[in-house]
This record gives structure tokens, C-alpha cells and sequence, in this order.
């Protein structure tokens, strides 16, 4: 065998989706060499001499999974934050707080008091767009008295005060208690400034969890300057995931001046870190009624355009001179519109995040443009409520999976974790079935996709493992074209590999 072809790990007795015949997947210095029948391997183990081989019993092998959309930092906090993704209204919300301040009081715990003197009490994921109540600061002031309570929406495009919080972060709110969009972003950011050591333990548990779902990489869109917090998790023994960290415009020029490209590895990030796109934020969200769109909400207004499209337009044009993908925020359809004209008009390709709501005859712009439709398919059935309450009888263009994939666009699936779960799984069997299995029937099935479908959208295009394909692969104990949906949506990830070494799962497959 030639040197520059010599293993350094061999997986086998494995199958692809579809196969029932075995193979040998022979990896060297991170790359797959050879696919061989498993029949071919040689009987004198000599000739594997000093390779490692892992058996893996006919298990099926397929491309590594990416989230194509993650707020990483915010995903890992949430899960050491008080879960509000339950609470039916916004009493229900209060409820849960007044209960996690009374068990802190009760546990004699120092970090947070009646006096205030703690840090702010934190919660997460609230959709208030579904209540019958509305929130209110007197509501939340009535609950938590002087300590400091700040609540997250779970689209991050809100925050719910009480007097205290706003005191304490010297910002001012009406009667609604609630601040939106970039008041909400950059209050977001403050309540994020802990202490790098704990936040760098929990991202990286996080990112053990993840990679335990078959998740091989992440687009990180932390709304922050990012390159050295990941240099320093990298640093500091960091290694489940490849991560791609995005830049916001307020960084172009910087990351222009430090000669920062879309897709360039970033030297010290141990080759798992690269320069990920220009991220762009347009308008606002369903949950918060800020998308931008067409025809009015039922409360009035059509949310709102954060960027005229004048201003995208001269973005779109500095982010090519400068070697940036841009990736367009656009969730209304209205929004859409813009960023697809301004993508025209500018003359360049990139990415469109969420297309949550698009006019029947912007569909085809999507392919002609040569567009990446980056789509989360787990809040469609998150939201399907809010959308039927806002977007009414035209929600048959909402989350329009299968309408996108028949136009020519490139589907990359994620989850915008913390907005939905950072499980690429959970998003593929949402996509599929376009149901969450809980009995309520599927939402608009009509813009279901196959599951080869969006394993292909999770895994960035690649539909099988070839030769010459980075070793980042997932290993599943049965074929996921074939098993129910249940089984699907919650699919046994035996091992997931980055670059031929495992990050989940090698000592017991």
C-alpha cells in the first residue's frame, strides 16, 4: 500500500443508508482513503500492522451533521438559566420565577437575595405571542420584589424586565416591561458577561452533547466577536466540533483589516476553526411580531426593517470586496423581498438565515440567485401557532421547505439554538414529517421533504461518504432511511468522528 495511503484507522463492517453489503472505510491524516468490500479485508493481520481497526458490526456510517445556525454561548447558558419554554401565559411565567426565587431563598443560597444584592435572576425561552395575557412590570415587579429578573424570549429578540433588572442595567422600560430587538440584543450580551472560565465549561458540554447527536460542526453566530473566545477554548483543550465563527457588520472593517475571509482557517484553532459568514439582521421575528412583512399583523403594523434595503445593498457590496459570504437574517416576507433584491442587485451569492414567510413569486429568485436557503424545520412546529394567529390563511408559504428545495435553492438546515435545541435530528424529523409527533397531525405537509433530503441539508450537501471526503462521519445503529419516525426524530447515535478521531463514542462502538 502506498505511504501517502496508509491508514491510520479503519472502520469496519459498516454500511451506508440503503446498502445491506459491508464495507471497510480506511482513513489517513483525517481523510477517507478507500471504501472497501468488507470481504477484500486481508486474513493476515500483519498487513494492518500498527492501524487501528474498529469494528463496527454492520452499524450504518453517514456524513458528519452540521448546525448551520447556532448562538453557541447563548445555547450553553440557557441550560443553567430558568426554562420559561413551558409556561402557557404570562402568568404561568411569573409563576415559574416566583417558584426558582423561593427555592434559591430557601436553600440559603448567597448568589441571589431580597435585597437585590445577587446577580440577575435569569430566564429563558418565553412565546409571548401565544398568550391571552400580556406581560406587564407590574406583573413581574408584583413576583420577584428588588431581585433583579431578566427574561430571554426564545426567538432572543426580547426581554421581559422587572424594575429592578432595568435599574441594575440602566435602561428604561414602558408598562409592558419588555425591550426589543437590539435593546434586547445588547442587554442580552450584558446578562452574558460571566465569568469565561464557567462559560467555557458549559459550551463545552454542550458541545459533548452535540456531538453525541452526530453533530461534527457548527456556524456560530454569538452575537459578539468571536474569534478569540473560540482561540481560547481551543487553548484551553476544546475539540468536539469544527466551528465556523461569524462576523457582524460592526466587525467587517476589522475583520477586514486582519485579512479575515468566509472560509479561511483560523491560525491556533487547531484546525477545527474557520472564519465563518457576514451575519446581517434585517428585521425581527415572529415571536415578537417584528418580522417584516407584506400585510399587516392582526394587532396592526408590519414589523419592522432594521436595514433599508439601500443599506443591505452597500453591505452586500463591501462584504464581496472584502471576501465575506453574507448571511442575510430575513424572516417576513416582506424582508425576504428586500434581501433578495438586494442580493440581485448586488451581485452576489450567499446565504439567506431562516425564510420563514416568502411571496409565491420570490420563490424562483431563490434558485436563479444561487441562494443557500438556511432554515431551522423544528420552528415550524414551534411556531405553527403563532403563525396561524398572525399570518393567517397564508401560512401554506410558511417554513416552505419542499416550495425552496423545488426552486433551485440550497437547503442548510439549524436550529438557531437556544431557539430550538441543537439536536439536527430533531430539526430533520420536522422537515420529514412536518409534525412534532405529539398527536396533533403534520402542519402543511405539503412542504414536507424526504429524509434524504435533509440529511443531505445537515450535512452540507453530502449524501454518502466517498473517497477523498473528510473523515467527519456519524455512526447510527440502524439505517435512517428505513426506521419509523419516532425512531428518526430520535435517532441512536453510536460514535461521531472529526477529522478520523472520535469525538463521542470510540471506546464502546
Amino acid at each position: 500500500m502506498p505511504e501517502s495511503a496508509t491508514p491510520d484507522l479503519v472502520l469496519a463492517s459498516v454500511r451506508q443508508p440503503g446498502e445491506t453489503g459491508s464495507s471497510d472505510l480506511h482513513i489517513a491524516r483525517g481523510i477517507v482513503t478507500r471504501v472497501t468490500a468488507a470481504e477484500e479485508r486481508p486474513d493476515n493481520a500483519s498487513d494492518l500492522a500498527g492501524v487501528r481497526v474498529v469494528d463496527l458490526a454492520g452499524r450504518y456510517v453517514i456524513p458528519g451533521l452540521w448546525d448551520e445556525h447556532v448562538h453557541m454561548t447563548q445555547w450553553a447558558m440557557a441550560a443553567n438559566r430558568i426554562d420559561l419554554s413551558h409556561a402557557g401565559s404570562a402568568s404561568d411565567a411569573v409563576d415559574v420565577v416566583r417558584s426558582s426565587i423561593a427555592a434559591i431563598l430557601s436553600s440559603g443560597r448567597t448568589d441571589t437575595d431580597d435585597s437585590g444584592s445577587g446577580p440577575t435572576l435569569v430566564g429563558v425561552g418565553f412565546r409571548d405571542a401565544v398568550w391571552a395575557d400580556k406581560p406587564s412590570l407590574a406583573m413581574l415587579d408584583a413576583a420577584t420584589q428588588r431581585v433583579p429578573v431578566a427574561l430571554i424570549s426564545h426567538d432572543l429578540h426580547c426581554v421581559w424586565l422587572n424594575s429592578a433588572a432595568a435599574v441594575r442595567q440602566g435602561v428604561s422600560v414602558d408598562g409592558s416591561g419588555l425591550l426589543r430587538e437590539e435593546p434586547a440584543f445588547t442587554l442580552t450580551r450584558e446578562l452574558g458577561r460571566l465569568p469565561d472560565a464557567a462559560v467555557d465549561a458549559w459550551v463545552d458540554e454542550a458541545a459533548r452533547k452535540a456531538a453525541a447527536r452526530g453533530v461534527v460542526g457548527i456556524v456560530d453566530f454569538e452575537m459578539t466577536w468571536n474569534r478569540e473566545v473560540w482561540l481560547r477554548r481551543v487553548s484551553g483543550g476544546f475539540g468536539s466540533l469544527r466551528v465556523e465563527a461569524g462576523v457582524y457588520p460592526e466587525h467587517l472593517e476589522r475583520a477586514r483589516l486582519e485579512a479575515m475571509r468566509t472560509g479561511q482557517d483560523i491560525p491556533g484553532g487547531n484546525g477545527l476553526l474557520r472564519v465563518g459568514p457576514l451575519k446581517v439582521l434585517i428585521d425581527g421575528s415572529l415571536n415578537t411580531r417584528t418580522a417584516y412583512c407584506v400585510d399587516p399583523y392582526p394587532h396592526g403594523g408590519r414589523g419592522l426593517l432594521t436595514v433599508s434595503e439601500t443599506e443591505l445593498v452597500e453591505l452586500l457590496v463591501r462584504a464581496r470586496e472584502a471576501g465575506f459570504v453574507p448571511a442575510v437574517h430575513a424572516i417576513g416576507d416582506a424582508a425576504n423581498q428586500v434581501a433578495l433584491n438586494a442580493f440581485e442587485a448586488a451581485g452576489i451569492a450567499g446565504r439567506i438565515e431562516h425564510a420563514q414567510f416568502v411571496r409565491q413569486e420570490d420563490f424562483a429568485r431563490f434558485g436563479r440567485l444561487g441562494l443557500v436557503a438556511s432554515v431551522q424545520p423544528a420552528h415550524a412546529l414551534d411556531d405553527r401557532d403563532a403563525a396561524d394567529a398572525n399570518w393567517g390563511d397564508r401560512t401554506d408559504r410558511a417554513f416552505p421547505l419542499r416550495a425552496l428545495l423545488a426552486a433551485g435553492a440550497t437547503l442548510a438546515f439549524g436550529s438557531d439554538a437556544p431557539v430550538a435545541p441543537l439536536d439536527p435530528w430533531t430539526a430533520m424529523s420536522a422537515a420529514a414529517t412536518r409534525s412534532a409527533l405529539d398527536g396533533r397531525g403534520p402542519w402543511h405537509p405539503e412542504q414536507a421533504i424526504t429524509r434524504e433530503e435533509a440529511l443531505a441539508a445537515s450535512s452540507r450537501g453530502r449524501r454518502r461518504i466517498e473517497v477523498g471526503d473528510p473523515a467527519d462521519i456519524a455512526v447510527l445503529d440502524d439505517d435512517p432511511l428505513r426506521v419509523s419516525d419516532e425512531v428518526f426524530a430520535s435517532m441512536p447515535v453510536a460514535a461521531t468522528l472529526v477529522a478520523g478521531r472520535f469525538t463521542y463514542g470510540g471506546g464502546s462502538v
